[in-house]
């Protein structure tokens, strides 16, 4: 039986060659977007390419369509081994704490946390008795390590602080499974050329990027609590 696949914010970007990447190794994806007309032209792209991809929609700013997108996964798909949470905002990836606004900082907070937080809470459950895998999406200065301690870093309050408290979130979820054979686990797939940062130059490409987190999807090895980079854990 094939394996199964939840990647959410897939339409483009990173999340896209996930899905792309995913399914050219044998796996059933289920493609997850904002957008009905993006999503549904990113699964034409894809099986015609012959890989497996269906599309549920997910806001991931809308209960309601959260709520309906767990449901389908628990009806349709009950057999999932993975969920990956790509989905992500940059708020106003604003330049300083000083500079942060209250807007940005809560808009970031309902996609990156909040948003995460809902699916996770109705997927956990399903995946863990499933003995699968919960991947966090995150970034490096998600780590408080480096933020105090490296030389140079973007102080984006708003986006680095919402990927912290998601992180809080992956260890909680994985000390619950900790004597299971289920994980949940975090990865940073570094500087990455993407809309999220306006497609910034000097980062490495979203195949690059995307490649990094199908490696420890598939590597068959524990990582409960872990967080990895494209080196190995990382700091929290």
């Amino acid at each position: 039986m094939k394996k199964t696949v939840f990647v959410t914010g897939a339409n483009k970007g990173i999340g896209y060659e996930i899905v792309k990447q995913l399914g050219e190794a044998g796996w059933k994806v289920i493609l997850g977007a904002r957008s009905v007309e993006r999503g549904e032209r990113a699964v034409s792209e894809l099986t015609s390419k012959g890989l497996d991809v269906e599309f549920v929609q997910i806001d991931m700013c809308d209960l309601k369509s959260i709520e309906q997108a767990a449901d389908t996964i628990h009806k349709s798909y009950p057999a999932i081994n993975l969920l990956i949470n790509n989905a992500g905002m940059p708020g106003a990836f604003s330049h300083s704490f000083t500079d942060t606004k209250e807007e940005d900082l809560r808009n970031a907070f309902e996609v990156n946390f909040f948003g995460t937080f809902r699916l996770n809470q109705r997927l956990f459950p399903l995946i863990k008795n499933n003995e699968g895998t919960i991947i966090n999406v995150s970034t490096d200065m998600a780590s408080l390590d480096h933020m105090q301690n490296a030389e140079f870093t973007l102080n984006a309050f708003d986006y680095n602080s919402s990927k912290t408290a998601n992180s809080a979130m992956t260890l909680s979820m994985a000390y619950e499974v900790k004597n299971s054979r289920a994980q949940v686990f975090a990865v940073t797939p570094g500087f990455t050329s993407t809309d999220l940062n306006g497609n910034a130059e000097g980062g490495k490409s979203k195949e690059a990027g995307a490649a990094i987190i199908v490696h420890y999807a598939t590597d068959g090895k524990r990582h409960n609590g872990e967080f990895l980079d494209e080196n190995g854990v990382y700091p929290w």
